[in-house]
């Protein structure tokens, strides 16, 4: 590899996103988000061909590792091609490989690129508090759970491809299938490849209107309007497509979070709510959607999803039983 990937410990980035890493003799990709990792790891792949295009890559599975191999695959070649060596599952590694990559930190070869993937856990901790405090840099790839970072995510997807979708289109793009990411990247480039100009809500409603209604999320908007019929009828839809009671009893918890934390600063001015971190249309619907709530309604619906909460997650003997009867009471304490 160039001279210039080589960086002293102080000029180490951490914690950078995955677009923006870099070629380095050490590497972490560090979070579960599978897709996030991958992406990293492609994109050191990408950059050490493009400096060389003769680069040997080699795939090494932490969990089968043997004592030696790593000093191995990071030999130089008969050839003298540079190298990429990617350690996938650092969170199962074997003691021996815990071992060698701790010793081959003291001196990486400046033609080797090693990329070693860490999803999550304990296991190997030692290793890792080793590898920031040398300054290696860390590649973030933690899970994406929250509305937010996941509509932050649409639109940076369709960004990279020169397109924009109004806020309502990429809400309901997150509605229909955000509890994946693969799958909303996957959507984003399906809507790029068969669409053209700005994507808006229509759009997205007719590749993916189906799979919006039999969302948690839209059941959530429908109790929190107070639609006790239309909820229902959205959850049992939902239930019988497939949905599982928990992301449903999470969107419900989700929604009324938000109007809570709307509700405690609405009375302090622009300036908290910006300060809540919630994106704009999410304040400007929960400002809405707290016209028809009361503080009394608002803690008995909050009461009501925390108990189905803990009964969909075992405490209960029927999940569909108890999120439905969330959803009636959330529904029921609208106005109350």
């Amino acid at each position: 590899m160039p001279p210039a990937t080589r960086r002293p410990a102080s000029r180490a980035t951490v914690g950078v996103p995955w677009e923006a890493v870099e070629l380095a003799p050490v590497l972490l990709v560090s979070g579960a988000e599978g897709l996030l990792a991958d992406r990293a790891v492609d994109r050191v792949v990408a950059l050490a061909r493009a400096a060389d295009s003769g680069v040997e890559l080699t795939r090494v599975d932490a969990a089968d590792y043997t004592v030696g191999t790593l000093g191995v695959v990071t030999s130089p070649s008969l050839f003298a091609e540079d190298k990429v060596v990617v350690v996938d599952g650092l969170e199962r590694a074997t003691d021996e490989l815990l071992s060698d990559v701790t010793a081959y930190l003291a001196a990486p070869p400046s033609d080797v690129v090693l990329v070693l993937r860490h999803a999550a856990g304990q296991r190997g901790k030692k290793l890792l508090d080793t590898l920031r405090a040398s300054g290696v840099p860390t590649v973030a790839c933690d899970v994406i759970k929250s509305d937010g970072d996941k509509t932050a995510f649409v639109t940076a997807e369709l960004r990279r491809a020169g397109r924009r979708a109004d806020a309502q289109a990429v809400r309901a793009l997150v509605d229909a299938v955000g509890s994946d990411l693969r799958e909303l990247a996957s959507s984003c480039a399906q809507l790029v490849a068969d669409t053209t100009g700005l994507i808006g809500p229509d759009v997205v409603e007719r590749y993916y209107g189906g799979r919006i209604e039999a969302t948690g999320f839209r059941v959530a908007d429908a109790a929190v309007a107070g639609q006790t019929g239309q909820a229902v009828s959205l959850l049992r839809h939902a239930l019988a497509t497939g949905v599982d009671p928990v992301p449903v009893v999470a969107a419900l918890a989700a929604k009324l979070r938000v109007l809570a934390k709307v509700a405690a600063v609405r009375g302090r001015g622009a300036g908290a709510l910006r300060d809540l971190g919630l994106a704009p249309w999410q304040t400007d619907r929960a400002q809405s959607d707290l016209r028809r709530w009361t503080p009394e309604g608002l803690a008995s619906a909050i009461s009501a999803v925390a108990q189905a909460d803990a009964e969909v997650k075992g405490e209960g003997r029927d999940p569909q039983f108890a999120v439905e009867r969330a959803v009636l009471r959330v529904a029921g304490a609208v106005g109350t």
